[in-house]
């Protein structure tokens, strides 16, 4: 089964990015832990400020459920991101892995 690829890019507002960076610690620590989630954030280099989320499923199936089964605090973790992210909104990606 081809393992599937999930990323949200965004920017976030300059004055809360220390908010931001403690908020995200959290909820990767939630996810990996709590949710048992693969998922990695990530900085652009050279571009302080411009985030991507990773997240990677074993499966389409897997991929599929991924917003399933969560918690009322990873939907408050995940849904509070927003507050933190710049007028350009988020951009959402999703890759399937070639066999």
């Amino acid at each position: 089964m081809p393992k599937v690829l999930f990323t949200i890019s965004y920017g976030v507002k300059p004055e809360a990015r220390d908010a931001y960076l403690q908020h995200v610690t959290s909820l990767r620590e939630h996810l990996r832990t709590v949710a048992k989630k693969d998922y990695t954030l990530y900085e652009a280099k050279g571009k302080k400020g411009q985030f991507m989320e990773v997240f990677v499923s074993e499966s389409m199936d897997d991929f599929d459920a991924l917003e399933d089964n969560l918690d009322p605090e990873t939907e408050s973790m995940i849904a509070k991101v927003e507050e933190f992210v710049d007028d350009k909104g988020m951009k959402y990606s999703t890759m399937v892995e070639v066999a």
